[in-house]
């Protein structure tokens, strides 16, 4: 799919969700970059979600930035799920951006990139690739093909995997990182559900797999693009480079994909996760068994990390199912 040029770009509102102070510096980053665009943004939300003391700090340091630029709270239930939809309720723009407080545009095309695939009428919501910037090196157990290059599970740490397409694309949804909407189309959907996506620290996920999923059931002529062309950076904290989080990050997506099903269906909810299981993963075991056959025993936990995640992940769809069920 060649990228859909126009002489005019809509309007936007550059969405930015966050939640804690400790993710300061990051947010400070990712307002900087948007703030820099060549193709400045008719307006820049900052939502905060049920933090007073950042919605005071954020207030003071990001208003006197200019008359574009706004800073709110939360005014929706506790979560990203609310806070993204408390932006949809202010926003004014065609089209609404949404970039993660931890994440920073690589190029001040970045947003002109995103607008330009909207001169085609037809595409509903375009969103980028996000590149892991690692506390320190990239952990062992994540698998990868090849150095530098995404891994089957970096989908783990909120960033592109190995399996998504590599040159532009349609795609059945968006990674929430680096992410894009017409505003009217999704706003008369009732924007975000809440109650699958994440709260705080609490690494549930898929609001955004959900409402693609939805904007394609009533617009079957709709098309989300992805194109990995148009890049953030997506800082990685320490404590998602552990064993640990790797089990509850696909724990809580299995319970997640679970409350998909229940809400759209099962078919839609789970088809690019049946190619990626069938497909990918299998791919994935057998090339790091084979690596730390041949001398490298240490490609041996990318292969353990995948049977893992993929049981996690199983363990909480069957849970997210059964508690449903028993409820």
């Amino acid at each position: 799919m060649a990228r859909k040029v126009g002489v005019n770009n809509p309007t936007s509102s550059v969405v930015i969700c966050a939640y804690t102070l400790d993710r300061w510096d990051d947010l400070s980053s990712a307002v900087n970059a948007v703030l820099r665009q060549s193709n400045p943004a008719t307006e820049l939300l900052v939502v905060i979600d049920h933090n007073d003391e950042l919605l005071s700090r954020a207030r003071i340091e990001f208003l006197p930035r200019g008359s574009t630029v706004a800073v709110a709270p939360n005014t929706h239930p506790r979560g990203l799920s609310g806070a993204r939809n408390t932006s949809l309720d202010r926003a004014t723009g065609e089209i609404v951006v949404f970039l993660d407080d931890d994440a920073t545009p690589r190029s001040e095309d970045w947003l002109s990139s995103l607008l330009a695939h909207y001169a085609d009428p037809a595409v509903y919501a375009v969103g980028g690739s996000a590149h892991p910037v690692w506390p320190d090196a990239r952990p062992a157990f994540l698998p990868t093909a090849v150095a530098g290059q995404p891994g089957e599970l970096d989908w783990i740490v909120g960033c592109t995997y190995r399996g998504q397409p590599t040159t532009t694309s349609a795609v059945r949804n968006l990674m929430g990182a680096n992410m894009s909407f017409r505003r009217e189309p999704i706003v008369a959907l009732g924007g975000f559900v809440s109650g699958i996506g994440r709260i705080g620290r609490i690494p549930l996920g898929c609001e955004e797999t959900e409402l693609c999923i939805r904007l394609r059931q009533n617009h079957p002529g709709a098309e989300i693009v992805f194109d990995p062309s148009i890049v953030v950076d997506h800082t990685v904290s320490a404590d998602r480079t552990r064993p640990r989080y790797l089990l509850s990050r696909s724990y809580a997506e299995g319970v997640s994909k679970a409350a998909i099903a229940r809400l759209i269906g099962s078919e839609d909810a789970l088809s690019s996760e049946r190619a990626y299981t069938a497909k990918i993963l299998p791919r994935a075991v057998g090339r790091e068994t084979s690596a730390a056959a041949r001398g490298n025993p240490v490609r041996a936990w990318g292969a353990v990390a995948v049977v893992a995640s993929v049981g996690a992940a199983g363990f909480g769809y069957a849970r997210g199912r059964l508690s449903r069920i028993s409820g």
